[in-house]
């Protein structure tokens, strides 16, 4: 009686742990995230009622309606570099696992955010050579501990243009709007037109006055700094293709390729990797299968891992910067390389993400998960109670639930402290979602959600 015993808690123990989650939940609320970050006049469908109509007075220098688009992080800097490849990762992820949307009712609200990041873009590209690259100073932004309803601080906007040019980020929004542009094509021909249209000017622009947004104001260096160019005018170069079939576009990418040294993967600032995967499914060109191939076998194979299993490739965002890994292994899979083993390993990424371990680093998802992130907005308490600093530095929890939010994560021994001030490990951040997201959609899609 008592072997027999043993033998059932045993038992039941083992299916607590190889019990699957709910990605399905797991997209709808990381799309929750992304109404939480908007910036502007909010929508009436808005479901994330906590907040409210912000930087309405948003402004170019020339008096332009810079309105809308999305907070980057815990703060409220609109870094249109974040901000567009946030979009494009989403739209891609549209675009080739829509079945996994679909699955979890989230195609919709998948659109909605994409579209509150381009219709911004439009108004910022004011001209074929110029676009405003951000709204906000970062050194100001980030002296300030509250509200983004409550902000009184100025806003100053700060361009690209042909005398301080952009490539990265001309060409990464150029992708964004490609992209976009593939993902309305048929649910709004007209607006999909004004997209790419909007993106054929800007690769232009990116590919003809070359520079890093980083070199063209002072002002983004608090925070991003972009290692070159080239990248972005390969990744941009083939959306591009991929929307109009112009070969053009195609030899532009080819034409940029060759002098590409470096190859760490896929993030905000390293675009080849994706690059890679997309020209490889356009082309069928070998060299960029095998590519990838190489780096996915070799990173899962020597990458170090935490005790508890996680491929550690950076402390900041650790938890992004292995998703935005796992993507690019399983389009690579995709293409039929080794699916198997990739798709297996990036479903142990995902569930030690969403519970593992025996915590969840996505926000209201599981029982157990962070309540300090460090995010401004949701640290404050209901209005009209004031918000400053005091809620910076208190140990209680934010009032406010950041739901579907992915914190950065932990250490490379696994260590996490669910701090507020711990802006390294615990803040939040659009683009650590839009990997996050497409991943999951795309387990969904290849059946392995519950």
């Amino acid at each position: 009686m008592k072997l027999l015993f043993t033998l059932s808690i045993t038992l039941l123990v083992y299916i607590t742990n190889t019990a699957g989650y709910n990605y399905k939940e797991v997209v709808q609320k990381s799309l929750l995230f992304y109404e939480a970050q908007r910036s502007g006049k909010l929508p009436a469908d808005q479901r994330v009622t906590w907040r409210k109509d912000s930087a309405l007075n948003d402004k170019g220098v020339h008096g332009e309606d810079l309105t809308g688009g999305y907070y980057d992080a815990g703060d409220f800097v609109k870094f249109g570099f974040q901000m567009s490849f946030t979009a494009t990762v989403l739209a891609w992820g549209l675009l080739d696992h829509e079945a996994g949307y679909e699955a979890a009712g989230s195609t919709e609200d998948c659109r909605k955010a994409i579209k509150w990041a381009t219709d911004y873009f439009l108004k910022a590209h004011v001209s074929e050579n110029v676009f405003y690259a951000q709204v906000g100073s970062g050194y100001v932004d980030h002296q300030y501990w509250g509200r983004p309803e409550d902000m009184k601080m100025d806003r100053p906007a700060f361009m690209i243009n042909t005398t301080n040019p952009g490539s990265d980020l001309a060409a990464e929004t150029a992708a964004a709007l490609a992209a976009a542009s593939m993902v309305f094509k048929t649910v709004d021909p007209a607006y999909s037109t004004e997209l790419l249209t909007h993106a054929k000017q800007l690769y232009t622009f990116a590919y003809k006055y070359r520079g890093k947004y980083s070199d063209a104001f002072a002002d983004v260096r608090c925070c991003y700094n972009s290692s070159g160019y080239e990248d972005e005018l390969v990744w941009g170069a083939a959306w591009l293709y991929r929307a109009t079939q112009d070969k053009t576009y195609l030899q532009y990418a080819e034409a940029v390729y060759p002098p590409i040294q470096y190859y760490i993967g896929f993030n905000w600032d390293q675009k080849i990797g994706g690059a890679d995967v997309l020209l490889a499914k356009l082309t069928g060109d070998s060299k960029y299968l095998t590519k990838m191939q190489k780096y996915c076998d070799d990173t899962l194979a020597n990458q170090q891992r935490t005790p508890k299993g996680l491929i550690f490739i950076a402390e900041w965002g650790s938890l992004m910067t292995t998703q935005y890994l796992m993507e690019i292994c399983l389009e690579t899979a995709a293409l039929g390389v080794n699916a198997e083993k990739y798709r297996a390993e990036a479903k142990k990424q995902v569930d030690y993400i969403l519970g593992d371990t025996g915590f969840s680093y996505v926000v209201g998802f599981g029982s157990k998960y962070p309540t300090h992130v460090s995010h401004r907005a949701a640290s404050c308490p209901d209005l009209p109670a004031t918000c400053d600093w005091t809620q910076f530095s208190t140990t209680q929890p934010n009032p406010q639930v950041l739901t579907g939010a992915l914190v950065g994560g932990p250490g490379v021994n696994d260590d996490y402290a669910d701090v507020r001030s711990d802006y390294v490990h615990n803040e939040v951040d659009t683009v650590y979602n839009a990997g996050f997201q497409s991943v999951v959609a795309t387990l969904i899609e290849l059946g392995y959600s519950d």
